[in-house]
């Protein structure tokens, strides 16, 4: 017999509805992944990679014209240079990188600050090293961070702050403000900082991403993880990357050799080729836009309130005009009853704190947009 080192956890929520969408013969906007293939350009370029026979392990920092192309997409969008050499790695997706990060870092009785509604990787994996999740709620509607909460967060034990922008699953980016009181709150009190920016290319109205990396200091503490998945329309690629100072990156090597030691080689290949165009991710924000305003036009007049996401492929319902259910209930009898497949929020906040929201993915199709729009608005 063991001792479950994670006693509370059970299937993920995005498992959960796929299964359920699935079984019930639901459209599926739960999970977060397009139903769209990725660029054919891309596609030609991994299979070129495999024929010239590059089918062996990459190097355990991975391949480093992609590094570099990496290198030099953060240096042109954010004035910040990340030697390819010792400060970039390319992950198992973001996932793996954040996990790595937190392996690498923390121990047991450190606490760690994270915003809730978070992702639900962050908190099992700060648990699984013994430290201690210290969470803070922010709010609807804007969901922006209340900084004061933060500080009176910090203790002698808090080791690192977890953040996410553009943040899922409410669609908030943090603004150049948020990122200074964080680098602030951080230099102060001498703290890692762990900024998840997988969508970090899809964001709207033309506002700018606020990269950890635009922030000298913050910097010099972060660990920044991104996703090709997300960029890229290929989630299942599990491929992503980490950024950070030489000092950090050097111990999340130690864990990560151990770990996965090394990623798909034909597939970062291929990327170190796309990655030369720009437009490539320069114009995500713009085409994941259309499919936000689109579905919004599509809603209205419905019974559902949303705001618009300013950034990632989210967006929130509130449904408080059609009932007070519970949003896991409710989630479920949209997929049996209905047939479309959401996510309930409660599940990544503070003591499953019921906004009564439920977080749709629009990176779909037009017809799938169309389609779940009707039966929405006919609730």
């Amino acid at each position: 017999m063991i001792t479950s080192k994670l006693p509370n956890n059970t299937t993920t929520i995005f498992t959960t509805m796929s299964l359920m969408a699935a079984k019930y013969n639901a459209i599926n906007l739960s999970q977060g992944f397009p139903n769209f293939n990725c660029d054919p350009k891309l596609l030609v370029l991994v299979s070129k990679a495999m024929e010239e026979g590059h089918n062996q392990y990459a190097p355990m920092p991975g391949d480093i014209l992609l590094r570099e192309r990496i290198s030099q997409k953060i240096e042109t969008l954010h004035g910040a240079f990340y030697n390819p050499e010792t400060q970039i790695t390319i992950t198992a997706g973001a996932t793996q990188a954040i996990f790595t990060a937190i392996a690498a870092t923390i121990h047991k009785g450190d606490e760690v600050i994270l915003f809730t509604p978070a992702y639900d990787c962050y908190a099992p994996s700060v648990t699984l090293f013994g430290g201690k999740v210290v969470p803070v709620q922010l709010q609807p509607p804007s969901y922006s961070p209340d900084w004061m909460t933060v500080r009176n967060s910090v203790s002698e034990k808090t080791k690192m702050i977890i953040i996410n922008s553009p943040h899922n699953p409410s669609g908030m980016l943090f603004s150049e403000n948020d990122m200074l009181q964080l680098q602030e709150i951080a230099e102060k009190n001498n703290l890692l900082v762990l900024s998840d920016e997988v969508y970090e290319h899809i964001i709207f109205e033309d506002a700018t991403h606020q990269s950890a990396a635009r922030f000298s200091a913050l910097a010099k503490r972060t660990f920044i993880t991104a996703s090709f998945g997300k960029t890229f329309h290929a989630t299942g690629w599990k491929m992503g990357y980490c950024a950070a100072p030489e000092n950090l990156m050097a111990e999340f090597r130690k864990v990560h050799q151990y770990n996965v030691f090394s990623v798909n080689n034909p597939i970062q290949k291929a990327l170190a080729t796309y990655l030369k165009d720009a437009s490539h991710y320069n114009g995500l924000g713009a085409f994941y836009q259309q499919k936000r305003d689109y579905l919004i036009a599509l809603l209205k007049g419905s019974r559902f309130k949303l705001q618009p996401s300013k950034g990632t492929y989210f967006q929130l319902l509130d449904y408080t005009e059609i009932t007070q259910e519970a949003d896991v209930s409710f989630a479920e009898r949209l997929t049996k009853e209905y047939g479309v497949a959401t996510i309930p929020t409660s599940v990544f906040n503070t003591e499953n704190k019921d906004f009564k929201q439920l977080r749709v993915c629009f990176a779909k199709t037009e017809e799938t947009l169309e389609k779940a729009a009707e039966i929405l608005k006919s609730i």
